[in-house]
């Protein structure tokens, strides 16, 4: 393929676009995506420029090149990332909000456990048992309705376990489930955050070399003038 001949005026030089909001100085594009548009234009100037829309899909496929680089095989995951950098979408959620999706049901179980792991679960249970057993331990000399060893209660107190047992593991399913959102949310955003550092390094070195340059190529003009007084004095 012939190398796209770079235009005098602002245009890319890739799709020839002339619209100077969207264009970039492609002397600002790190060298590592410069010899990705050179592989896959067969031509790249950092003389010329380029526009955001191609700008962003080469940063797309560069993105995509990493990734299956470091870790093989792309997840889902990694395509969720890789996607929001291209759409510049943020992927921190506010946890809040999945906690208060959910059925009745489950804010339901969610509340029964949250008051049956509670101390005010406990001293109110603990006052009926002791209330329960001084009721039937005082009507010993009369007729208790419940009389020891507390068969009733015993019979409430094992479909009171059997009932609240099921209920406090449906809030830990529902815990582990949010656990898990957080665990992958967290994970996208690690990622998004290394590669977009990693994206910020390699462009300042890329600035830096070229200021360096600029500065050296000053330098040796100022030292040309510099002996051209000194061979006129």
């Amino acid at each position: 393929m012939t190398t796209p001949a770079v235009d005098s005026r602002r245009a890319c030089q890739l799709c020839g676009a002339d619209r100077p909001s969207a264009l970039r100085p492609a002397v600002l594009v790190r060298p590592a995506l410069g010899e990705l548009i050179r592989d896959r234009t067969g031509g790249w100037s950092e003389d010329g420029w380029i526009c955001e829309d191609d700008l962003q899909k080469y940063r797309h496929e560069y993105v995509l090149s990493l990734l299956a680089t470091d870790q093989g095989e792309l997840t889902a995951l990694d395509n969720e990332v890789v996607e929001s950098l291209r759409q510049h979408e943020i992927l921190a959620h506010n946890p809040d909000e999945a906690a208060e999706a959910g059925t009745f049901g489950q804010h339901l179980a969610d509340r029964i456990a949250s008051f049956g792991g509670s101390w005010r679960f406990i001293m109110i249970f603990g006052a009926v048992l002791v209330t329960w057993i001084t009721i039937n331990a005082a009507a010993l000399l009369g007729k208790p309705f419940d009389p020891f060893p507390f068969i009733l209660l015993n019979l409430i107190l094992s479909c009171l376990a059997a009932i609240q047992a099921p209920v406090i593991m449906m809030s830990q399913n529902r815990q582990e489930t949010r656990d898990r959102l957080t665990a992958r949310r967290d994970y996208q955003v690690n990622l998004k955050a290394e590669l977009e550092i990693r994206h910020l390094h390699q462009k300042i070195d890329h600035m830096l070399s070229h200021q360096w340059e600029r500065l050296v190529a000053i330098q040796e003009v100022q030292m040309e003038l510099i002996n051209e007084i000194r061979k006129q004095d």
